[in-house]
């Protein structure tokens, strides 16, 4: 069973990974009085202490990588400060305890918790609920030198989800193979992206998307501070997966952030046909008569209580958006939405974004940053109950009418030996493989700095029959070797131990200088042309256009 993280500082567990050597504060642990075993698997050494230009922060050493959980990167943003800038947070006197995740940001009631297999295989923790979230956590093997930085940006699209939500999110085992891990919490939702301009005027002109201003800020805090962790300020790494995705794909959009960041990694996600400001303006003015609000009053919205916040906006929008489009109605928008909707997301308002990126191209302003991009084979967020051969013939014929049979044939034939349960999630995996492409293409044909495009396709085999498959966040545990930590999905079989070695040699080898190949397995830029794909497996490897076939048959 998996040590969730709730837990994890109470407990030792041993690294299979790369072996460093001890860092000063490691030794330190190891010398003090009272330890009559060696080094602590976890300590709270006197040494584990950085500097940040707002004060000291105290951390602790878990087999031997110092840990610094719930640093104030800003201040509350409740309260007057709603929707407004990020502001630096008041300097402190003495050593800050950062030792625990801080508060994560207000977020809708999950409603995944009554599935038991789903909660089974991801191990969610959702932490405590706080306006007051502006934190970041760092683990780094020491306090020296100029390491390249990993930053993750969570997923939850951009209305949930936090740095603390899954145990693969921990990055102690990136730290041992030599990079500075960072992680962090940001606004979402109606706190992160609720344009209130025409209701409190113009110091909330950027309102619609304070969500991602906070991500700016946090990289401006790396960019000031990462040195005092033994970061290297000039080699960071931008990296999300799902809606964290998605925000790589915004920063690499917006002015602000040019020049904070020098690679980026998308996973199973990313693009966006974003509402203008108008659009975004008319749904916060329904939100305010949904509310029983005057017009402008922003201080009395300022007042209401979140969940309250939330319920007028999901009423909001069923009156200011049309319906949904039919899946594959067509436009660039995962989930098949065919034209903008006003909701909690970013807003295309000419300052934050001064382009329409990833319709039909690619950031200029981004041109020179290395991209990695891809996503996992099914993308299913739950775990199918068990499914007949005949059942899931069934199935295809109603999602391919006409065709079902043919397709049903094509898919079995590209993924062969493969349950029906997983076989019928796949056509998932595949259409978001195509938006995954059609981003790399749109990279690729810009010219400038390369791509490289991967597809997760390695299969779970020891839990739940076979039936979960490479599901949405699964590739995350081997991109951060936390199989172990994350066993209740992967198993932590030798075979995925192995596969999560080279993936998180990837990620380090990226982020120190922009190219993912290893001694062993070379990685070759993607082209719209060849469709270079790394395919992550028990044997990984790079093919020109693989399982093309099988995508053409779901989307022809």
């Amino acid at each position: 069973m998996a040590v969730n993280r709730r837990a994890a500082l109470g407990l030792a567990a041993a690294s299979a990974t790369v072996a460093v050597t001890q860092s000063g504060a490691a030794q330190a642990a190891a010398a003090s009085p009272g330890n009559h075993a060696g080094a602590a698997a976890i300590s709270t050494p006197t040494t584990a202490v950085a500097t940040t230009k707002y004060g000291k922060v105290r951390g602790y050493v878990r087999n031997a990588i110092n840990t610094f959980k719930g640093i104030p990167y800003g201040a509350d943003t409740g309260g007057a400060n709603r929707w407004l800038p990020a502001k630096a947070p008041e300097p402190w006197q003495g050593e800050l305890s950062c030792l625990t995740y801080g508060p994560v940001c207000p977020h809708p009631v999950r409603g995944d918790w009554g599935r038991s297999e789903a909660q089974f295989v991801y191990d969610w923790d959702d932490g405590f609920e706080r306006e007051d979230m502006l934190r970041v956590n760092v683990w780094s093997s020491a306090l020296t030198g100029k390491k390249p930085v990993v930053v993750w940006i969570h997923g939850g699209g951009m209305t949930s989800g936090s740095c603390q939500e899954l145990p693969s999110y921990d990055g102690e085992n990136m730290a041992k193979k030599g990079v500075v891990f960072v992680s962090l919490n940001h606004r979402l939702n109606a706190l992160g992206f609720m344009d209130v301009s025409q209701i409190g005027g113009a110091a909330y002109k950027e309102s619609g998307n304070v969500g991602l201003t906070d991500l700016v800020f946090a990289l401006q805090w790396v960019r000031d501070n990462i040195a005092a962790f033994g970061g290297d300020p000039a080699r960071v790494t931008i990296m999300g997966q799902s809606g964290g995705g998605s925000k790589v794909t915004c920063l690499m959009a917006m002015p602000s952030a040019k020049g904070l960041f020098h690679r980026a990694v998308v996973e199973s996600g990313g693009g966006g046909n974003y509402p203008d400001s108008a659009q975004q303006q008319r749904y916060a003015a329904a939100i305010m008569t949904e509310l029983g609000l005057a017009a402008n009053d922003i201080a009395g919205l300022q007042k209401v209580p979140h969940q309250r916040l939330l319920a007028a906006g999901q009423a909001a929008s069923a009156k200011v958006n049309p319906p949904m489009a039919a899946p594959g109605a067509g436009g660039p928008v995962l989930g098949g939405a065919a034209a903008p909707r006003a909701g909690f997301g970013p807003t295309f308002d000419g300052s934050v974004f001064t382009e329409r990126a990833w319709g039909t191209s690619a950031p200029a302003i981004s041109s020179d940053v290395p991209l990695m991009i891809g996503s996992v084979r099914e993308e299913t967020f739950t775990v199918l109950p068990p499914l007949t051969e005949a059942q899931v013939a069934n199935d295809f014929n109603t999602m391919f009418p006409g065709k079902g049979a043919q397709v049903h044939a094509t898919m079995k034939a590209a993924f062969p030996n493969t349950p029906p349960t997983v076989l019928k999630q796949t056509v998932s995996g595949l259409r978001t493989r195509g938006n995954m492409l059609r981003l790399a293409d749109l990279k690729a044909n810009a010219g400038g700095a390369p791509v490289y495009q991967f597809w997760f396709v390695w299969q779970p085999v020891t839990v739940l029959e076979r039936r979960s498959g490479a599901f949405h966040c699964l590739d995350i545990a081997f991109f951060f070797d936390n199989t172990a930590r994350c066993e209740q999905a992967t198993g932590n079989t030798p075979a995925a131990k192995a596969l999560a070695a080279k993936m998180s040699t990837a990620i380090v080898n990226f982020a120190a200088t922009g190219n993912p190949s290893q001694p062993g397995l070379a990685w070759t830029p993607y082209t719209a042309a060849t469709k270079a794909t790394m395919l992550w497996d028990n044997t990984a490897r790079v093919e020109n256009g693989p399982y093309e076939a099988a995508r053409a048959a779901i989307t022809a």
